[in-house]
């Protein structure tokens, strides 16, 4: 079954997150499949930016609980956007959720509907935000992200875009993209890639300097007993043990 469709038009390759069974949750499927799209658009020379989007009514509900992917694999899916010599754009039009955060954080521009939910839920379920902090903590600013990332509550797209989470956000959020993607198109190609190295260059530093450490993070909470508490009250829907 594909996991990530792909679409173009006039040399904006679309890739649709397309599993809304699952919330397009982050399973290790999901991720390789995500991470070859977009090595062929990176590679193609008639692409000149890509766009990330969903079906359903969540972008991402973040780590599949009954198939995560590896730390390893969601770091290199990460750096992989960051990194992709073609601009990336997120176009979200639902729910964003823990580690969908991380994909959008990593695109270079991101615009949401203003029907757009976003929240990090990662403590709420014994865990912390480590990898998808790679891409996040360069670009957010500190003191929203703070309240954001210590309480797991939900927020709009009106906060998301004053934390430096969105680009853009409107009722249409297609009305938004339009004007972005046209100026895309009438970038020279390679300026276009020269520019994006320029932006990205301190978030790239961070993958260099604490993705290890990040990595081992996330291993060791998703196993602690904490973790294992929130998780299975998760799938059983109720509260946690330490919820007060």
């Amino acid at each position: 079954m594909t996991l990530v469709t792909r679409t173009r038009a006039r040399a904006v390759e679309t890739l649709t997150l397309d599993s809304p069974a699952s919330r397009n949750a982050l399973s290790a499927a999901l991720v390789a499949e995500l991470s070859g799209a977009l090595a062929d658009a990176g590679e193609d020379g008639e692409v000149r930016a890509v766009v990330l989007t969903h079906t359903g009514n969540t972008f991402s509900a973040g780590a599949d609980l009954k198939d995560p992917p590896r730390p390893e694999a969601l770091v290199a899916l990460l750096r992989q956007i960051v990194d992709l010599p073609k601009p990336v754009v997120g176009r979200v039009t639902g729910h964003v959720r823990a580690g969908g955060l991380g994909l959008l954080a990593a695109c270079d521009i991101a615009a949401a509907s203003t029907q757009a939910t976003f929240a990090f839920t990662e403590v709420r379920i014994g865990v912390a935000p480590a990898v998808i902090s790679l891409p996040l903590l360069p670009r957010a600013d500190p003191r929203a992200l703070s309240r954001w990332y210590l309480t797991g509550e939900r927020f709009d797209a009106v906060a998301a875009t004053a934390t430096g989470l969105l680009s853009a956000y409107a009722d249409d959020v297609d009305t938004a993209l339009a004007p972005i993607l046209d100026g895309l198109r009438a970038c020279a190609p390679e300026a276009l890639a020269e520019t994006k190295r320029l932006l990205t260059a301190r978030v790239l530093e961070a993958f260099d300097r604490d993705a290890a450490h990040l990595t081992a993070l996330s291993a060791r909470l998703f196993s602690s007993p904490q973790a294992r508490e929130g998780m299975t009250a998760f799938l059983e829907r109720r509260d946690p043990a330490w919820v007060v």
